[in-house]
């Protein structure tokens, strides 16, 4: 793989602004890992503990979007899926109706139930004697990254990626006038209300309790309990609309139950794989990149892991490996950033950028100054509209890591990790701290 250099003292104008940035006292503490790459020539213009591993945050995005796009391809596209568990007669379904999810994060609103019913209700499917079982099996294994900490869980960056979604598996509760109001209104939570002196929402994982903690307005956004249940019970109504009767109450089912059989009735595609990648960059939705990382160790042609993560963690190895990024350099044991055991290198992640340069890759990420997470970043600078860069941040992480354009028409290609700083109260935000070093490399007039 390409390797940079550790030291200080860089000869360049612009190495010596980013050595100045860097060295500042409020950084005494903190841990810098830079890495600038020219893709003109391959040349390591700029490094900085290049080598040294350090957590990337959802810039470990970057390497499942690439992996995903190399084994799956641009236009890959899952489904879910509709299947009669019994014999029909004459429009009567003799046993259960079953939803079976594939991994499509896209499921939003009420549109996708509909089309589904309009299909079962096209196959002559007039009543269910059973009930739509929500089937969230698709994916061995827990429907959480590992890794992730138990308090991002009830967050709506924690949400589950399983099977079957619906509404990117979050949900709102608002707190006003004394009153708590959930959305979506089909949500599967029991509302614990309690007095308390502080103002908050609480869900134990793996619990479908909202505690409701003192009156105070507010309002967030939180992950559900069971979006497969929910996704049954929106068919359920989606029928019901159609004239077709459904006897029992939306039920779910989840690894390691095995998975209901049937006979097809109704099937859905997902949007194409780039669609999904570009909404889940853009925003750093670690749902959707979740999801993507899944689908790669369920569609892999080793099946011998007997969990679904665990073969899509050993085929993105495998093919960093192919690409010069060894384990000692980036080992990702999910595919969003969100674990703190993920690791990797600011000289990996150049390597990686160089490798899948092309104008579809750059076209999925941020736009500085101009939508996705950089919409509010760097504006009115020479990076606005130039830097094109996947953002990450978590509890003492930022990093930010993509392509820039210098003043003399250089392509580089950089990223910037920045661990363990916390800064004191007052100081500039972390994510301007990481930008201002992007920002040096698009006002840069030399040539490197």
């Amino acid at each position: 793989m390409l390797l940079g250099f550790a030291g200080a003292g860089h000869a360049s104008a612009l190495g010596q602004a980013i050595d100045a940035h860097i060295d500042a006292p409020r950084f005494a503490a903190a841990s810098w890992g830079i890495s600038v790459v020219s893709l003109d020539d391959g040349r390591v213009v700029y490094g900085h503990d290049d080598g040294k591993l350090m957590l990337p945050a959802s810039t470990a995005k970057l390497y499942t979007a690439a992996f995903a796009l190399d084994r799956l391809g641009a236009e890959y596209r899952t489904h879910t899926d509709v299947l009669a568990a019994g014999e029909i007669r004459r429009g009567r379904l003799r046993g259960d109706l079953v939803l079976r999810g594939r991994g499509d994060p896209t499921l939003t609103g009420d549109a996708w139930a509909d089309q589904l019913a309009q299909q079962v209700a096209a196959a002559g499917v007039t009543r269910i004697d059973g009930a739509v079982v929500g089937d969230d099996t698709a994916f061995a294994g827990p429907p959480i990254g590992s890794g992730w900490e138990a308090s991002d869980l009830q967050e709506y960056y924690g949400a589950t990626a399983s099977g079957l979604t619906v509404d990117e598996n979050t949900l709102v509760a608002d707190v006003r006038d004394n009153a708590v109001t959930v959305t979506p209104t089909d949500a599967a939570l029991t509302l614990a209300e309690q007095p308390s002196d502080t103002p908050a929402f609480y869900r134990p994982p793996g619990s479908s309790t909202l505690h409701v903690l003192g009156a105070q307005p507010r309002k967030s956004r939180l992950s559900l309990p069971d979006p497969a249940l929910i996704a049954a019970r929106r068919l359920t109504s989606a029928l019901e609309k159609r004239g077709v009767t459904v006897k029992k109450d939306a039920r779910s089912v989840h690894w390691p139950i095995p998975a209901p059989t049937g006979t097809p009735v109704a099937t859905l595609a997902s949007p194409a794989l780039s669609e999904i990648l570009s909404a889940g960059l853009k925003r750093s939705q670690n749902m959707y990149l979740q999801s993507v990382f899944l689908l790669t160790g369920a569609e892999a042609s080793d099946q011998t892991a007997p969990l679904t993560e665990d073969r899509a963690a050993a085929g993105l190895k495998a093919w960093l490996g192919g690409h010069g990024i060894g384990p000692s350099a980036t080992t990702l044991e999910e595919g969003t950033g969100l674990s703190r055991h993920d690791l990797t290198t600011a000289g990996s992640l150049t390597h990686l950028l160089a490798t899948v340069d092309s104008p579809a890759f750059r076209a999925l990420l941020p736009v500085a100054g101009t939508d996705g997470t950089l919409a509010r970043r760097m504006k009115g600078t020479a990076a606005e509209g130039n830097v094109q860069a996947k953002t990450g941040s978590m509890s003492y992480v930022n990093a930010l890591a993509g392509y820039v354009t210098t003043k003399s028409g250089q392509r580089l290609a950089f990223s910037v990790i920045l661990n363990n700083y916390k800064p004191t109260q007052g100081a500039a935000t972390v994510s301007s701290e990481v930008d201002a070093i992007a920002v040096m490399l698009a006002e840069t007039p030399e040539h490197l």
